[in-house]
């Protein structure tokens, strides 16, 4: 499993008051698509530039690779919308679910499309606005978290260095198998 530190997640303001900046990607979902080029130049050497989504049962539910020597070696995925968040449940319990990372959000075509954007007259999204907010915030300058000061020297000063112990204990998780219990109380997806 791709390991990546929880740190990266992390968004200071580094810059005066005014100045707005983003992750890469082309939408302010979340962070697929940085945390897929990080991982695959700093376990494979790979620079990738551009990412290519392919979408797999339907829009919503769309799958990242990278392949070196003819093999997958990143696989990733964004699933959208409480629909394919349950799909993708029950793949992983029958163990069929084979992605190093997920981004998972709950509102269909990503926070740009939630709930709490405008929406027409019938109550449906707005769909020439929201072309325009993804255009608005591809205009957005990019910083990536990792060269953000404050990250840096946390790792320094709080964390002991990127590959202490205590980066490893403090950001990294381990999952192990949980035992099934017969509760009443359990959701069954």
């Amino acid at each position: 499993n791709v390991g990546i530190d929880l740190c990266y997640f992390l968004r200071f303001d580094e810059k005066k008051e005014g100045d707005i900046v983003r992750h890469e990607g082309k939408r302010s979902d979340g962070y697929l698509e940085h945390i897929f080029k990080y991982a695959a130049k700093e376990l494979f050497g790979v620079d990738v530039k551009e990412i290519t989504y392919k979408a797999l049962k339907n829009k919503d539910f769309q799958e990242v690779t990278l392949e070196k020597d003819g093999e997958t070696v990143l696989r990733f995925a964004a699933a959208y919308g409480f629909r394919n968040i349950q799909n993708m449940v029950l793949k992983l319990k029958k163990g069929k679910f084979l992605y190093h990372f997920v981004e998972v959000l709950a509102c269909p075509g990503g926070c740009l499309n939630g709930k709490g954007q405008a929406q027409t007259e019938d109550g449906k999204p707005d769909k020439a606005l929201l072309t325009q907010m993804e255009e608005v915030y591809a205009a957005v300058p990019v910083r990536l978290p990792e060269t953000n000061t404050h990250v840096q020297r946390m790792y320094q000063d709080w964390l002991e260095g990127m590959d202490s112990k205590k980066v490893q204990e403090t950001l990294h998780t381990k999952y192990s198998a949980v035992n099934e219990t017969a509760n009443n109380l359990d959701i069954k997806w």
